[in-house]
């Protein structure tokens, strides 16, 4: 899928700021590739996230967020998080071998 703007990772970057509590400006380099990194493992696990979708907008950010918070916790990913994550690649799934 093609690259998403820099409109969208600016989007994305405030959304994971404000969840994280962040307000300065120092960690946005740093929280970009943790978007970055969000978006592809998401790709990886086998969605094809749309940067229209406000829900892949949101899988991402709280993806994200939670890389950003387990690199000092080292928890697992939440179950919410794994459940928004397994139905969005469910549904597509579900929808190629309807349309199939």
């Amino acid at each position: 899928m093609a690259d998403w703007s820099t409109e969208t990772y600016t989007a994305l970057l405030t959304m994971v700021k404000t969840d994280l509590g962040i307000k300065a400006t120092a960690y946005d380099t740093r929280l970009t590739q943790y978007i970055k990194s969000a978006k592809s493992a998401v790709e990886r696990e086998g969605a094809s996230l749309s940067s229209e979708s406000v829900e892949d907008l949101q899988l991402v950010a709280m993806y994200a967020g939670w890389l950003w918070r387990k690199r000092d916790t080292g928890d697992g990913m939440p179950r919410n998080l794994r459940w928004m994550l397994n139905n969005r690649i469910f549904s597509e799934k579900m929808r190629e071998e309807v349309t199939a």
